[in-house]
């Protein structure tokens, strides 16, 4: 499922070099993964009534085109692949000409809330990722209390 969100550039995410600040590329990015999972009617609160979590572990993020004040910007965010406990969505923004501006993988890990602990995929988030490989890891990553997936 791929889900796209709509935003235009607000003066207030413009820094001295009079284009977006980096670190608001990622925030744009976390409005979209905040997009997908309610659209995948996976919303905080139901996490929760699940004991979960997800925590993001790692962001490979690319540069590509400056954005400037009252740009139409438009976040793509689909699944791209999972592991046992962990997952990578693909992100993409672009501009109103189509061009990319920005692109990442933003892996995430599924943490029990009780323990802390990385805790295997429940079956409402796995299936919107393809076929779950036991010989691929999405990356070595760690859960957040240091243990190897």
């Amino acid at each position: 499922m791929e889900v796209s969100l709509e935003i235009i550039v607000r003066s207030t995410e413009i820094d001295v070099n009079g284009h977006v600040n980096n670190a608001k590329y990622l925030e744009y990015m976390e409005w979209g993964r905040e997009e997908w999972y309610e659209r995948a009617d996976l919303p905080y609160d139901r996490f929760l009534a699940m004991g979960i979590q997800t925590v993001t572990v790692n962001i490979n993020i690319n540069y590509r085109r400056e954005c400037r004040q009252g740009d139409h910007l438009t976040i793509w965010t689909k699944p791209l692949r999972r592991g046992r406990t962990s997952f990578v969505l693909k992100q993409e923004i672009l501009n109103e000409r189509g061009e990319v501006a920005a692109d990442a993988e933003v892996t995430s890990v599924c943490m029990d809330v009780a323990t802390r602990r990385s805790r295997p995929l429940p079956d409402e988030l796995a299936r919107y990722f393809p076929t779950y490989n036991p010989d691929e890891s999405c990356g070595g990553l760690q859960d957040p209390a240091g243990k190897a997936e």
